[in-house]
């Protein structure tokens, strides 16, 4: 393998690993916001019980997050020089804002969050939560920002002199709201909460099949349950269908691609699964007649523009982009369906808790859900290939010059280990953290929800904090 290829792959390994776990952030920190709420409401001390439980998770998936995505702005210099010299003034300046504004303000709050709950109240320590929260969104914000760019660039010009050749923008909110950058924020925002939500529900389940922790799993699921229903269904039917309509308008021949189509076709069909054959340029599998048209254009007689229609255009590998679409599709119907499934059955029977085959689909909610957002992302990178920057710069022309395959092969080898070595502690830490389940609240984090007025009745110290005897109720002793 050349370098070219070594550097996509090792981008591709650091980057999909990183992205397990931004998606468990903003989810898990959405439902995190959720159940605060919820226990203010009710001032129900299991919220509260619950809320301690997942703090500590967030904790080490923000870890995580942090330690692998790290790296990303290192290879932007290291293995793709040429391609950061081309977008700097673009692509810089977006990267540059989710430094400065998002992660200062996640980071700043997130020891509060996470060491917080015994000292601070109740609304201050929901507070904390949430900007932890609006933090790790801001920061997704800027990077599928800078990521819309690639796929869909605007507001900018290309300045010849001096040499080397360059992108410099010329309209920051063309650059913004380039066409693909609402669809895609609205798809991969609905698509994490549906994992974090997920997560909570694997975790729910499984107490409830090992018979642990039964209340608190209870109710965790059945707040949580609702949330990925209507987060899973959303994705499919509404923000999806968008997606697939902006790749329309914008990228063409991704969705040709997409769905192997080779040929521009009326009544296009959809495929659910099959096999294509680029030798022959066919594609074999089982289709729903017209409704690629219909998703395309909502007109099952419009005319869907097929992969012959680009040619001698450079292609993307169809093969590849055609499955990792239908996983991703696949995928959220299933996680749809089985939100759906449950909730009927929560609903109509009230026997959820004892139907094992439900509650072991409720297992799955958030791997399942991290396979899919992970093949999505697969979708649109690969499907813009062999662009870096959509039909600006080819990913040929953005590895760094002086970079050797051997160097790549050597440094994609330490990643391997690396990152086998993280995702081992990861499911360790994890798996300790689950085994343990949640604990009793200790005397200081349920007092700190009282008012002030009687948590020292309940310490049992006077309430002036003076000495004892000059206390009117001699009742009271320090």
């Amino acid at each position: 393998m050349n370098t070219e290829a070594l550097s996509r792959v090792q981008f591709a390994l650091t980057a999909s690993f990183h992205f397990i776990f931004p998606p468990i952030s903003m989810g898990l920190g959405l439902m995190l916001v959720v159940m605060g709420l919820v226990y203010l409401r009710t001032k129900d001390p299991k919220w509260r019980q619950l809320s301690v439980f997942w703090v500590k998770i967030y904790g080490i998936v923000f870890a995580m997050g942090v330690a692998t995505g790290v790296v990303q702005e290192f290879e932007f210099g290291m293995n793709w020089a040429d391609y950061s010299r081309f977008v700097g003034n673009v692509f810089g300046s977006l990267l540059a804002a989710e430094g400065v504004f998002a992660f200062a303000l996640e980071g700043g709050f997130l020891g509060l969050m996470l060491f917080g709950g015994s000292r601070l109240g109740p609304k201050l320590w929901l507070f904390s939560i949430f900007m932890v929260v609006f933090g790790a969104h801001f920061s997704a914000l800027w990077i599928l920002m800078a990521n819309s760019w690639m796929q869909t660039p605007a507001g900018y010009t290309i300045a010849q002199t001096p040499a080397p050749a360059r992108a410099v923008m010329t309209d920051f909110w063309s650059v913004v709201f380039t066409p693909s950058f609402i669809p895609r924020l609205l798809h991969v925002f609905v698509a994490s909460w549906t994992v974090g939500a997920g997560l909570m529900l694997s975790v729910s389940a499984w107490f409830m099949l090992r018979k642990r922790h039964l209340d608190l799993a209870r109710a965790n699921l059945a707040l949580a349950l609702p949330f990925f229903v209507l987060f899973a269904i959303s994705n499919v039917f509404i923000f999806g269908a968008d997606m697939a309509i902006e790749v329309t308008n914008n990228q063409p021949l991704k969705l040709a691609s997409m769905e192997g189509l080779w040929q521009s076709t009326s009544c296009a069909p959809m495929f659910l699964l099959g096999w294509v054959d680029t030798a022959t340029q066919t594609t074999t599998g089982i289709n729903i007649p017209c409704l690629l048209s219909f998703l395309a254009y909502q007109d099952i007689h419009a005319t869907v523009a097929g992969i012959d229609s680009f040619s001698p255009a450079p292609l993307p590998p169809i093969n590849l982009v055609f499955q990792v679409y239908h996983l991703m599709i696949n995928l959220g119907v299933v996680l749809a369906g089985s939100g759906v499934l449950a909730g009927l059955w929560f609903v109509w029977k009230r026997r959820i808790y004892r139907s094992r085959f439900v509650l072991g689909l409720l297992v799955l909610s958030v791997f399942l859900g991290e396979m899919a957002i992970t093949a999505g992302w697969w979708t649109a990178e690969i499907g813009r290939q062999p662009w870096i920057v959509y039909n600006v710069l080819l990913t040929a022309n953005g590895v760094s010059p002086i970079l050797g395959a051997d160097q790549v092969l050597a440094s994609l080898g330490l990643f391997i280990g690396m990152y086998a070595l993280l995702f081992v502690l990861f499911l360790y830490l994890m798996n300790r953290r689950i085994q343990a389940g949640p604990e009793p609240l200790d005397e200081t984090l349920e007092l700190s929800s009282l008012p002030d007025t009687f948590r020292d009745v309940f310490r049992k110290r006077p309430l002036d904090a003076g000495p004892a005897s000059t206390h009117h109720d001699a009742g009271l002793k320090p």
